[in-house]
Protein backbone atom coordinates (compact mmCIF):
# COMPACT_ATOMS: atom_id res chain seq x y z
CA UNK A 1 0.00 0.00 0.00
CA UNK A 2 2.53 2.55 0.79
CA UNK A 3 4.40 2.10 -2.59
CA UNK A 4 0.76 2.74 -4.38
CA UNK A 5 0.64 5.89 -2.26
CA UNK A 6 3.95 6.85 -3.16
CA UNK A 7 3.68 6.83 -6.92
CA UNK A 8 -0.16 8.03 -6.06
CA UNK A 9 1.03 11.04 -4.57
CA UNK A 10 4.09 12.20 -7.03
CA UNK A 11 1.16 11.55 -9.94
CA UNK A 12 -1.29 13.93 -7.97
CA UNK A 13 1.50 16.72 -7.91
CA UNK A 14 1.23 17.30 -11.87
CA UNK A 15 4.27 17.77 -13.91
CA UNK A 16 6.20 20.35 -12.73
CA UNK A 17 9.72 21.44 -12.35
CA UNK A 18 10.76 18.64 -10.40
CA UNK A 19 8.35 16.22 -11.84
CA UNK A 20 8.16 14.80 -15.23
CA UNK A 21 6.17 12.00 -16.63
CA UNK A 22 7.06 9.82 -19.55
CA UNK A 23 4.88 7.20 -21.02
CA UNK A 24 8.64 5.30 -22.68
CA UNK A 25 12.17 5.76 -23.18
CA UNK A 26 12.01 5.14 -26.97
CA UNK A 27 15.52 7.07 -27.61
CA UNK A 28 18.39 7.60 -25.20
CA UNK A 29 19.38 10.79 -26.85
CA UNK A 30 15.98 12.28 -26.12
CA UNK A 31 15.79 11.49 -22.23
CA UNK A 32 19.20 12.91 -21.75
CA UNK A 33 17.87 16.37 -22.59
CA UNK A 34 15.82 15.94 -19.48
CA UNK A 35 18.70 14.20 -17.24
CA UNK A 36 20.80 17.65 -17.84
CA UNK A 37 17.88 19.88 -17.30
CA UNK A 38 17.26 18.65 -13.71
CA UNK A 39 21.02 18.46 -13.31
CA UNK A 40 21.49 21.95 -14.24
CA UNK A 41 18.34 23.30 -12.46
CA UNK A 42 16.91 21.91 -8.88
CA UNK A 43 16.98 18.41 -9.77
CA UNK A 44 14.00 15.78 -9.49
CA UNK A 45 11.96 12.71 -10.41
CA UNK A 46 11.28 10.91 -13.64
CA UNK A 47 8.30 8.39 -13.67
CA UNK A 48 8.56 6.14 -16.73
CA UNK A 49 5.87 4.35 -17.69
CA UNK A 50 3.18 6.96 -16.40
CA UNK A 51 1.15 9.49 -19.51
CA UNK A 52 1.30 13.32 -19.38
CA UNK A 53 -2.27 12.88 -17.86
CA UNK A 54 -1.15 10.35 -15.28
CA UNK A 55 -2.46 7.14 -15.98
CA UNK A 56 -0.30 4.40 -15.41
CA UNK A 57 0.49 2.47 -18.41
CA UNK A 58 3.67 0.86 -16.81
CA UNK A 59 7.32 0.55 -18.77
CA UNK A 60 7.42 -2.06 -21.27
CA UNK A 61 10.53 -3.92 -20.78
CA UNK A 62 13.92 -3.50 -18.92
CA UNK A 63 15.63 -2.29 -22.30
CA UNK A 64 13.99 1.01 -21.07
CA UNK A 65 16.24 0.97 -17.62
CA UNK A 66 19.14 0.55 -20.23
CA UNK A 67 18.65 3.35 -22.30
CA UNK A 68 18.12 5.70 -18.63
CA UNK A 69 21.65 4.23 -17.99
CA UNK A 70 23.04 5.16 -21.78
CA UNK A 71 21.58 8.45 -21.62
CA UNK A 72 23.31 9.20 -18.66
CA UNK A 73 26.69 7.66 -19.43
CA UNK A 74 26.76 8.32 -23.33
CA UNK A 75 24.78 11.42 -24.34
CA UNK A 76 25.05 13.70 -20.97
CA UNK A 77 28.14 15.75 -20.27
CA UNK A 78 29.43 15.57 -17.59
CA UNK A 79 27.67 12.23 -16.95
CA UNK A 80 24.74 12.76 -14.75
CA UNK A 81 24.19 10.89 -12.02
CA UNK A 82 20.93 9.19 -10.88
CA UNK A 83 19.54 6.50 -8.87
CA UNK A 84 16.45 4.46 -10.04
CA UNK A 85 13.92 1.94 -8.41
CA UNK A 86 11.04 -0.02 -9.94
CA UNK A 87 7.25 0.24 -8.54
CA UNK A 88 4.85 -1.97 -9.34
CA UNK A 89 1.05 -0.52 -9.36
CA UNK A 90 -1.86 -3.09 -10.11
CA UNK A 91 0.52 -5.51 -11.93
CA UNK A 92 2.30 -2.21 -13.46
CA UNK A 93 6.22 -1.59 -13.31
CA UNK A 94 6.68 2.15 -12.81
CA UNK A 95 10.44 3.47 -13.32
CA UNK A 96 11.40 5.98 -10.82
CA UNK A 97 14.60 8.31 -10.99
CA UNK A 98 15.75 10.57 -8.87
CA UNK A 99 18.33 13.04 -10.25
CA UNK A 100 20.03 15.40 -7.96
CA UNK A 101 20.98 18.73 -8.64
CA UNK A 102 24.73 18.80 -10.36
CA UNK A 103 28.22 19.71 -9.18
CA UNK A 104 29.56 19.78 -12.26
CA UNK A 105 27.42 22.39 -14.30
CA UNK A 106 27.03 22.85 -16.34
CA UNK A 107 25.41 19.73 -18.08
CA UNK A 108 24.68 18.48 -21.76
CA UNK A 109 22.88 16.53 -23.64
CA UNK A 110 24.20 14.92 -27.27
CA UNK A 111 21.58 16.03 -29.68
CA UNK A 112 20.89 14.10 -33.08
CA UNK A 113 22.50 15.99 -34.70
CA UNK A 114 25.72 15.20 -32.64
CA UNK A 115 26.31 18.47 -31.08
CA UNK A 116 26.20 19.18 -27.14
CA UNK A 117 23.41 22.12 -26.09
CA UNK A 118 22.54 22.82 -22.26
CA UNK A 119 18.78 23.09 -20.89
CA UNK A 120 17.44 23.72 -17.73
CA UNK A 121 14.35 23.03 -16.40
CA UNK A 122 11.49 25.33 -16.11
CA UNK A 123 8.38 24.53 -14.78
CA UNK A 124 7.17 21.27 -16.76
CA UNK A 125 9.37 22.00 -19.71
CA UNK A 126 13.09 21.85 -20.74
CA UNK A 127 14.12 24.92 -22.18
CA UNK A 128 17.33 25.57 -24.28
CA UNK A 129 20.02 27.63 -21.32
CA UNK A 130 21.41 30.96 -23.35
CA UNK A 131 25.23 31.50 -23.57
CA UNK A 132 25.04 34.10 -20.76
CA UNK A 133 23.68 31.35 -18.20
CA UNK A 134 26.35 28.89 -19.65
CA UNK A 135 28.83 31.05 -19.45
CA UNK A 136 28.08 31.88 -15.47
CA UNK A 137 27.32 28.13 -14.93
CA UNK A 138 31.38 28.24 -16.12
CA UNK A 139 32.72 30.50 -14.08
CA UNK A 140 30.58 29.56 -10.72
CA UNK A 141 32.49 26.12 -11.11
CA UNK A 142 36.11 27.75 -11.78
CA UNK A 143 38.75 27.51 -9.29
CA UNK A 144 39.71 30.71 -10.63
CA UNK A 145 36.94 32.80 -8.89
CA UNK A 146 35.03 35.70 -9.98
CA UNK A 147 36.06 39.25 -9.95
CA UNK A 148 34.24 42.08 -10.51
CA UNK A 149 34.63 46.34 -10.39
CA UNK A 150 31.86 48.56 -9.41
CA UNK A 151 31.80 50.55 -12.30
CA UNK A 152 29.16 53.02 -13.06
CA UNK A 153 28.57 49.90 -15.95
CA UNK A 154 27.67 47.85 -13.14
CA UNK A 155 26.11 50.57 -11.04
CA UNK A 156 24.02 51.47 -13.76
CA UNK A 157 22.17 47.70 -14.01
CA UNK A 158 21.89 47.71 -10.28
CA UNK A 159 20.64 50.89 -9.77
CA UNK A 160 18.08 49.70 -12.70
CA UNK A 161 17.06 46.50 -10.97
CA UNK A 162 16.22 48.02 -7.26
CA UNK A 163 13.65 50.20 -9.11
CA UNK A 164 12.39 47.67 -11.93
CA UNK A 165 11.48 43.77 -11.68
CA UNK A 166 13.16 43.07 -14.53
CA UNK A 167 15.69 43.59 -17.85
CA UNK A 168 16.76 42.08 -20.80
CA UNK A 169 19.95 41.90 -22.21
CA UNK A 170 19.17 44.07 -25.16
CA UNK A 171 17.47 46.62 -22.83
CA UNK A 172 20.62 46.58 -20.44
CA UNK A 173 23.02 47.25 -23.67
CA UNK A 174 21.15 50.12 -24.69
CA UNK A 175 20.41 51.59 -20.86
CA UNK A 176 24.19 51.17 -20.25
CA UNK A 177 25.39 52.16 -23.60
CA UNK A 178 28.09 49.60 -23.82
CA UNK A 179 28.74 46.54 -26.48
CA UNK A 180 27.15 43.11 -26.46
CA UNK A 181 30.80 42.18 -25.10
CA UNK A 182 30.77 44.21 -22.25
CA UNK A 183 26.97 43.56 -20.91
CA UNK A 184 27.53 39.70 -21.39
CA UNK A 185 30.54 40.42 -19.19
CA UNK A 186 28.85 42.10 -16.27
CA UNK A 187 25.79 39.87 -16.78
CA UNK A 188 28.03 36.53 -16.39
CA UNK A 189 29.60 37.99 -13.44
CA UNK A 190 26.38 38.59 -11.37
CA UNK A 191 25.04 35.72 -12.11
CA UNK A 192 27.85 33.46 -11.37
CA UNK A 193 27.84 35.77 -8.29
CA UNK A 194 24.14 35.12 -7.40
CA UNK A 195 23.99 39.34 -7.05
CA UNK A 196 20.96 38.43 -10.24
CA UNK A 197 19.24 35.61 -10.87
CA UNK A 198 17.70 35.17 -14.60
CA UNK A 199 14.75 33.54 -16.04
CA UNK A 200 14.03 31.64 -18.95
CA UNK A 201 10.83 30.85 -21.14
CA UNK A 202 10.17 30.43 -24.55
CA UNK A 203 9.84 33.83 -25.19
CA UNK A 204 12.08 36.01 -23.53
CA UNK A 205 15.20 35.60 -21.45
CA UNK A 206 14.75 37.96 -18.38
CA UNK A 207 17.12 39.33 -15.65
CA UNK A 208 16.83 40.56 -12.22
CA UNK A 209 17.96 41.05 -8.65
CA UNK A 210 18.53 37.82 -6.61
CA UNK A 211 16.05 37.21 -4.42
CA UNK A 212 18.66 37.38 -1.00
CA UNK A 213 18.68 41.01 -2.59
CA UNK A 214 14.79 41.90 -3.16
CA UNK A 215 13.86 40.78 0.66
CA UNK A 216 16.50 42.32 2.39
CA UNK A 217 16.33 45.95 0.08
CA UNK A 218 19.97 45.33 0.30
CA UNK A 219 23.03 45.54 -2.36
Amino acid sequence: MAKKLHIQHLIAQGEHQQLDFKFEISDAKKIAKTFVAFANTDGGTLLIGVKDNGAIAGVRSEEEKFMAESAAKMYCNPEVEFTSKEWVINKKVVLEIKIPRGEQQPYRAQMPDDSWKTYVRVGDQNILANKILVKALLRKNSPDGTYISYSENEKCLLTYLEKNPSITFTEFRKLAHISPHEAEKILVNFLALDIIAIEISEKETIYKLADKFTQSNEI
